[in-house]
């Protein structure tokens, strides 16, 4: 199936209200999933409703909270996400950022009790649409992250995003990655489509590559051993640097913030407690350090500049971080979002299950994902 965006936005709109989100909450949060599936980010939209589902059923999700600031000062804030969603607490905090970046020249914003939050670019934007620079971080609830020269898993996936608005002709850049070689919801959109996995994404107990994606599954979600890869693999091909942006992330969203450090939560908290995911986002104003029409110029002929790099391959251009999503975000919004089958069963069962209305249909004239 290929799906229109609208239609995929009606599909979690529906199923949102049915598990009884307010409005506003969900518009919010379909709108933050919908938009990671346009840009090709099939792990982290529509295919997390069956986590969202399990997380609701064990009560450890308050799908009715509402976030709310705890402490302030002009450049910085701490918000409670109220164990709900993460997706209205992080577009939340980021506004907060950048209206203090946009009144005192910087903002920090810190989020605990929180859930899953989607992709952490999305966030990053909001800044970037306002000409400022955004970064957003999170830890993650699953455990499935080895260190260097570890065994089994200690961390989460720990992901980076960094936007800086568009320039003199030049578009957004955004970083968005984890601090692993891979986000361990990716390896879940192999498992779906049943495809083999590149080597070097998951490792056994004694560092072995695993490529079959159930098996990968396996190790991330069932075994003492094994998991993810830190970004770099192995100690010699620069691993050692992925695990410490890894510790970074897990120090300033989750101990700066007072969000979980799951591996020790999940040791003491009892069934049915909430995550307790931290965030956190930083707002600047580029206004702060100098004219922005400077910034501005130098800001695009940096990225011009490598643009303009000779490829080392002719056929594959010079891109800029954004770039791959810009492009398929046009190309899906033509042409429709790819929903393979087995998550279309796992919809509908959602759907029947809270007696939502099943809408997700092919994109007329848009064909069939391979």
């Amino acid at each position: 199936m290929r799906a229109a965006a609208e239609s995929v936005r009606r599909q979690i709109t529906g199923i949102l209200l049915a598990w009884g989100m307010d409005p506003d909450l969900v518009a919010t949060t379909a709108e933050a999933m919908v938009q990671t599936d346009l840009m090709g980010i099939d792990s982290h939209g529509l295919s997390m409703l069956m986590m969202y589902e399990k997380l609701r059923d064990g009560g450890q999700l308050n799908l009715q909270a509402r976030p709310r600031v705890v402490r302030q000062n002009a450049c910085t804030a701490l918000v409670d996400g109220g164990a709900g969603l993460g997706h209205p607490v992080a577009a939340m905090a980021m506004a907060l950022a950048v209206e203090k970046a946009l009144a005192a020249g910087i903002g920090a914003v810190g989020v605990f009790n929180s859930h899953h939050f989607g992709a952490a670019g999305h966030y990053a934007r909001i800044a970037a649409r306002r000409g400022l620079l955004g970064m957003v971080m999170t830890t993650a609830r699953s455990i499935t992250a080895v260190p260097a020269r570890g065994a089994v898993p200690i961390l989460g996936t720990n992901p980076i995003a960094l936007a800086a608005p568009d320039a003199e002709g030049e578009p957004a850049f955004v970083l968005d990655m984890s601090s692993t070689t891979v986000a361990a919801n990716k390896v879940k959109v192999y498992d779906l489509n049943g495809k083999p996995m590149p080597a070097g994404w998951v490792v056994d107990g004694e560092g072995r590559p695993v490529t079959d994606a159930a098996e990968a599954m396996a190790y991330l979600h069932k075994r003492a051993e094994g998991g993810l890869t830190p970004l770099g693999g192995a100690v010699e091909t620069g691993g050692h640097k992925g695990y410490g942006l890894g510790v970074m992330v897990q120090i300033l969203a989750g101990t700066l913030t007072g969000g979980a450090f799951p591996f020790l939560r999940n040791r003491t908290a009892p069934p049915g407690a909430p995550d307790n995911i931290g965030h956190f986002f930083l707002a600047i104003d580029p206004a702060a350090f100098r004219p922005p029409a400077e910034f501005h110029q130098d800001l695009g002929e940096l990225l011009g500049t490598l643009r303009q790099t000779p490829p080392a391959r002719p056929d594959q251009p010079v891109l800029i971080p954004g770039d791959p999503e810009r492009m398929e975000h046009a190309a899906r919004s033509a042409g429709g979002i790819p929903v393979p089958e087995s998550l279309v069963r796992h919809v509908r069962d959602i759907c029947a299950r809270c007696g939502a209305e099943y809408v997700l249909e092919d994109m007329p004239g848009a064909g069939h994902a391979g």
